[in-house]
């Protein structure tokens, strides 16, 4: 009955094998992607947060140098207003608990101002001026007793407002001073004015003041003229450059102001009521935020040492990954190429049976009718005394025995391609895989010694996979040798469940940096001469599935030897 033919769509394996058995990815890509990707989602938040606790940081510290700029400010103008006023009071009480006349007498001035300096201090000298601005009395240092004022600004506002505290002037002593005078009216609608003077005792007060390295605490008039000297703009009396903030009744803060006192400087200012006298309190910034400058570099470096163990951290894994990634690759490429391999194997197999099964055919035939004439020339008498017909006879059928040995050996080698487990005898299989290289070695002159040991029993083993390997490191060691080599192949039993077989070879050798990379798959020393670097790759494998091991030998220019131990027993795998 005939077969019927199965439709089919040819598949073309040139498109398809390159991605069973080449490498399916750019691991470098991979790597490099891996990394950056896991390298910004590590990092990229750590900054961010960094940055936001960054900002916040400097805000607030610069919210905090306002602050304490403003808080010194007020407490400093609260300071010297209550130094004027508990002495502009004191006179107050002085002139209500004394009458002009006792005000006049000398003693009694004099007594006053003592008194004064005992309970307040500051007070340099106190007098009497009279309504047409003559000094009546005069207690003090500079002998002013009988000089008018009457021209003098601060007599003007004191008439005016009835209580004065003037600017810093020279005056007559031409010394710094200020004065602080009291009109008082008297029952006949007369007044006299007392009037005491301090030199330097706001200065004094300014100084305890305390600030950051170049800050400043100084007092100016509503024209930029210091009342105290300052450590940036000089002495008393002398003009500054400033420029004189608009009047307000409160603290007040300039940030930045400029050139005049530098863009890292803050200034806080307040207008002292009742006086002449706008405070100025200058503060660097940079200075005042030097702690924090340092908890910035301190962060930075706290910053760059996580980052770099982050990145550390990130690049051996991602490293280790991608390469435990490249070797399944390559497993997977190398299993490929064994099923490829063994595919190969096995079509070779069928042909060659399918081969020795045709030849075997018309050998029968030969051999059949070969010995017919035999017979033929025996029984007659014309040919039994020609012994050269016989002769003839007799070396065909002895080539067509051959022919047939090697044709049986063809079908036995491709049954035992297909993969299973079976009882071998170890001789017969290494018999079955030279019979293919017999004429290769006789036409090198390659000699090939083996010693099989007799007590090596029959044993459980895959026959296909054991052909191969044997097939394959054989081969090697041909390709190794040069003509006129030596191939040794030994084997014995080690113990009862292993089995030992030695191919040695008198070849070139493998230097001890390949050595240990001759089972990697794709590793070759001739590829230029078409090797793949598959061959002992997939040899280790099958000895491996086999549940053996491999071990190799090698010197250079000495030879290599390829130790395979095989269990008796191979357990199938499910």
């Amino acid at each position: 009955m005939a077969r019927q033919k199965k439709n089919s769509v040819p598949i073309s394996s040139g498109k398809i094998l390159p991605y069973l058995t080449g490498e399916l990815f750019n691991f470098r890509l991979i790597w490099l992607l891996s990394f950056l990707l896991t390298s910004g989602f590590a990092i990229i938040p750590v900054c961010f947060f960094a940055a936001i606790d960054y900002n916040l940081t400097h805000r607030s510290m610069g919210q905090e140098a306002v602050a304490t700029t403003s808080r010194l400010a007020s407490n400093t103008w609260r300071s010297v207003s209550f130094f004027l006023n508990e002495r502009k009071n004191a006179l107050n009480y002085v002139v209500k608990d004394n009458s002009f006349e006792v005000l006049t007498t000398p003693e009694r001035l004099s007594e006053i101002l003592i008194n004064l300096n005992k309970s307040f201090s500051g007070f340099v000298d106190i007098g009497v001026i009279d309504a047409k601005g003559n000094q009546k009395t005069y207690v003090g240092p500079y002998g002013l007793e009988g000089k008018n004022y009457s021209r003098q600004p601060w007599f003007k506002k004191v008439m005016e407002h009835g209580t004065f505290i003037s600017e810093v002037f020279l005056g007559y002593r031409q010394v710094p001073h200020l004065s602080i005078a009291i009109k008082h009216e008297l029952p006949d609608k007369k007044f006299y004015i007392l009037r005491a003077t301090i030199e330097d005792q706001l200065t004094q007060i300014l100084s305890q003041v305390k600030t950051i390295d170049s800050g400043d605490t100084f007092l100016i008039n509503k024209n930029g003229v210091l009342q105290t000297s300052s450590r940036l703009y000089g002495d008393v009396l002398k003009k500054t450059p400033i420029r004189v903030p608009s009047q307000t009744d409160e603290t007040s803060i300039i940030e930045n102001p400029g050139k005049t006192f530098g863009k890292d400087s803050i200034i806080a200012y307040r207008y002292i009521p009742n006086t002449p006298f706008i405070l100025m309190v200058v503060k660097n910034k940079k200075k005042f935020m030097a702690t924090w400058q340092q908890s910035r570099t301190d962060l930075i470096k706290y910053l760059s040492v996580s980052i770099t163990v982050i990145l550390l951290w990130i690049w051996g894994i991602t490293t280790y990954l991608v390469n435990r990634l490249k070797i399944i690759d390559r497993r997977r490429v190398k299993y490929f190429h064994m099923a490829e391999y063994a595919n190969k194997m096995a079509s070779i197999g069928r042909l060659a049976a399918g081969v020795a099964h045709e030849i075997n055919n018309p050998l029968a035939i030969i051999n059949e009718k070969g010995g017919l004439i035999k017979d033929l020339f025996r029984f007659k008498k014309a040919y039994q005394n020609d012994p050269r017909l016989i002769e003839i006879i007799d070396t065909i059928l002895n080539s067509v025995e051959r022919c047939s040995r090697i044709t049986h050996q063809l079908l036995s080698f491709g049954r035992h391609m297909e993969i299973k487990l079976q009882t071998i005898n170890l001789k017969s299989v290494l018999d079955e895989v030279l019979i293919f290289l017999t004429k290769e070695a006789e036409f090198r002159g390659i000699q090939v010694l083996i010693n099989i040991s007799e007590t090596i029993p029959e044993f459980i083993c895959d026959r296909g996979k054991l052909q191969q390997i044997l097939l394959n490191i054989i081969n090697n060691a041909f390709s190794a040798m040069d003509p006129e080599g030596c191939l040794k192949i030994t084997a014995n039993e080690t113990s009862k469940n292993m089995i030992k077989m030695d191919i040695e070879d008198n070849g070139c050798g493998i230097s001890k940096e390949n050595l240990k990379d001759i089972f990697e798959p794709f590793f070759s020393t001739k590829t230029s001469e078409g090797g793949t670097g598959l061959g002992l790759s997939i040899t280790y494998g099958l000895v491996q599935e086999l549940g053996g091991r491999i071990e190799v030998e090698s010197v250079i220019n000495d030879g290599t030897k390829f130790s395979i131990f095989l269990p008796m027993m191979v357990k199938k795998k499910e």
